[in-house]
């Protein structure tokens, strides 16, 4: 007799979550190393390419003297990581989340040991010669490697690999901007694509120790500190809102001119190897004219913040910081998004503030906290981690009276993108190969469904004292019993086994109790349908008897039980229901509404 209860008992599943907690805390350690050796050789080739001395001094290229020669810098560094995904991985291209998720979704979370250390070094070559990218996403790649690297090392599943990834990713971005609770948000929203205690424990104390991290190597006080924030108005919250949404559509559009700019390189008559190389020309040439898009950029968000920016500096970082970073992005080196985005974000929800002073004076809104949203929105609506835009706002910049506006406009952001985009800019790009990523969080409906909802009686019980020829002759008088194996009762009704219909012949005289499949696999009415499928996976047998507390037979379950109920579920949850006692005339016409904005 065979009855598996779920894999893992309450308390083995326990110390697997505690040794999964372990390692990640193990590998936030090094990560966060990992961040502060990636910064500081981002410094150490800045300060090399533009200035030419050895010092790891922090910097930027905004200050550089080398008059035309910027254009040719950061084509050297583009030339140098094409040649490294050229002979190195292919794998080091591109932002890190969305590579992240497709190894997730895709490749039973196992990313190449060798992203690692390529990775790293490809991004801080990239970004030190003047790529307009963020060290976030090349930390949130590297962490997600090693994560990876550790889960293939030690003994554990594809799913508790995921958990190490996702934990490692987050604890980078933890590490960088001293964020743990944004960093445990992004993983949920486009790590994980689960919500257990299994997964969220390890990813919080990975995230933790990254921000600890941060503390220890970097410093405690928030990355972009800003003025205090004045309590909003009404009016000043109604206003954000409607910021936000126009956000929101700036951020769809972002997002498709980034693929826009792959696709134009796709159709390029040379090896991808040189596209970088190409796409930094644009970056070098929008570099002279305007230092402050090349490089990190944080100091342009401080900046922002402050609601004191110059006009120029705000156009600059809104349009030439964009073009800059799009058409490098586009052309498939190793770089980030969140660090562009929440510049352009910045640069444009300003503008648009100083606009809505200049015409709308008694709104009550400030420049600052208008940067502040614009930067949060653009996140929002071009990634759709809603919840990850709001919570990092608030901890880099340690302001609560921003909790309301950033609510406001994010969701608005959300909202619009929502309509104007199929995916996402962290999802399109493996959309594109195939991959499928998924749109929502729902319960799993298999330990929703319990046995006694999908179990029937059986068509034709044979007993132990049978012949194989009695057993013939009872099946031959159920010709629409169609499965292979019969259970078998003694002539108590006790459950003792299944015989296998080929064993049954017209002229066969040994007794069924003698030709029984040696497992027997059972369950009971409260055991949920995921113990179903692993026994139906595991053992011969395609139907399982339902036994009673006295172990008699109760009932069977096949297959197509299963799936018919399974179906009929998803099909009730998924039925529309008017809300409009019938009026069907308005449904038709917001859905002509969203079809229309689907096309703008």
């Amino acid at each position: 007799m065979n009855h598996k209860k779920e894999q893992k008992f309450a308390g083995n599943m326990s110390r697997r979550v505690f040794y999964l907690s372990l390692q990640a805390c193990i590998n936030a350690l090094a990560i966060g190393l990992v961040a502060k050796a990636l910064v500081l050789l981002i410094s150490l080739i800045t300060n090399l390419s533009f200035y030419g001395k050895f010092s790891f001094e922090e910097a930027g290229p905004a200050g550089n003297q080398l008059g035309m020669l910027v254009i040719a810098v950061p084509v050297i560094g583009s030339l140098l990581v094409g040649v490294m995904a050229r002979f190195g991985s292919k794998a080091i291209r591109g932002h890190g989340i969305p590579e992240a998720m497709e190894n997730i979704i895709d490749n039973e979370s196992k990313i190449p040991p060798v992203i690692t250390l390529l990775k790293p070094i490809s991004a801080a070559i990239s970004i030190g010669t003047g790529g307009p990218f963020g060290a976030e996403g090349p930390i949130i790649a590297t962490g997600g490697a090693i994560g990876s690297f550790t889960g293939q090392v030690i003994h554990i599943s594809s799913s508790e690999r995921k958990v190490l990834l996702a934990a490692g990713a987050c604890a980078g971005m933890a590490a960088i901007f001293g964020s743990p609770l944004a960093a445990i948000l992004l993983a949920i929203e486009l790590l994980l694509f689960e919500f257990s205690p299994r997964s969220v424990i390890p990813v919080a104390i990975g995230c933790i120790t990254g921000a600890g991290m941060h503390i220890l190597l970097f410093d405690s006080n928030p990355v972009f500190a800003m003025p205090d924030i004045p309590a909003v108005t009404d009016m000043a919250l109604v206003t954000y809102v409607l910021m936000g949404a126009i956000v929101g559509v700036v951020a769809a559009y972002v997002s498709k001119s980034v693929y826009f700019v792959e696709d134009l390189f796709e159709k390029l008559p040379i090896h991808w190897m040189w596209w970088p190389a190409l796409g930094a020309i644009a970056v070098g040439v929008i570099g002279y004219f305007a230092p402050h898009t090349m490089g990190v950029g944080y100091d342009n968000i401080k900046i922002l913040l402050t609601g004191a920016a110059p006009m120029a500096l705000l156009v600059s970082l809104c349009v030439l910081k964009y073009s800059s970073w799009v058409i490098s992005l586009g052309s498939g080196t190793s770089g980030g998004t969140l660090a562009p985005l929440f510049t352009i974000g910045g640069a444009f929800g300003a503008l648009l503030g100083v606009a809505v002073i200049r015409v709308f004076p008694g709104s009550g809104i400030n420049i600052a906290t208008a940067a502040l949203i614009g930067m949060a929105a653009m996140f929002a609506g071009a990634s759709r981690a809603l919840l990850t835009a709001i919570v990092f706002s608030l901890e880099t910049t340690g302001q609560t009276h921003g909790l309301l506006p950033l609510i406001g406009a994010c969701t608005a952001a959300y909202f619009v993108s929502f309509f104007l985009m199929k995916g996402s800019i962290m999802t399109e790009k493996i959309r594109r190969r195939g991959v499928a990523t998924p749109e929502e969080y729902t319960p799993d409906m298999m330990q929703l469904i319990n046995v006694a909802a999908v179990a029937i009686k059986p068509v034709v019980t044979l007993q132990e004292n049978f012949t194989l020829a009695q057993a013939y002759q009872l099946l031959q008088s159920h010709a629409a019993y169609n499965y292979r194996f019969l259970p078998v009762t003694d002539t108590d009704g006790h459950f003792k086994g299944y015989i296998n219909r080929q064993q049954l012949s017209a002229a066969g005289t040994a007794l069924l109790r003698e030709r029984l499949e040696p497992s027997a696999p059972y369950v009971y009415p409260a055991d949920d349908i995921n113990l179903v499928t692993e026994l139906f996976n595991s053992y011969p047998p395609d139907i399982l008897a339902v036994m009673d507390p006295e172990k008699k037979l109760n009932g069977i379950v096949t297959a197509d039980a299963v799936l018919r109920t399974y179906g009929e579920r998803r099909m009730a949850t998924s039925k529309y229901h008017s809300a409009f006692y019938g009026n069907t005339r308005l449904l038709r016409l917001m859905a002509r509404g969203k079809r229309l904005l689907a096309r703008s």
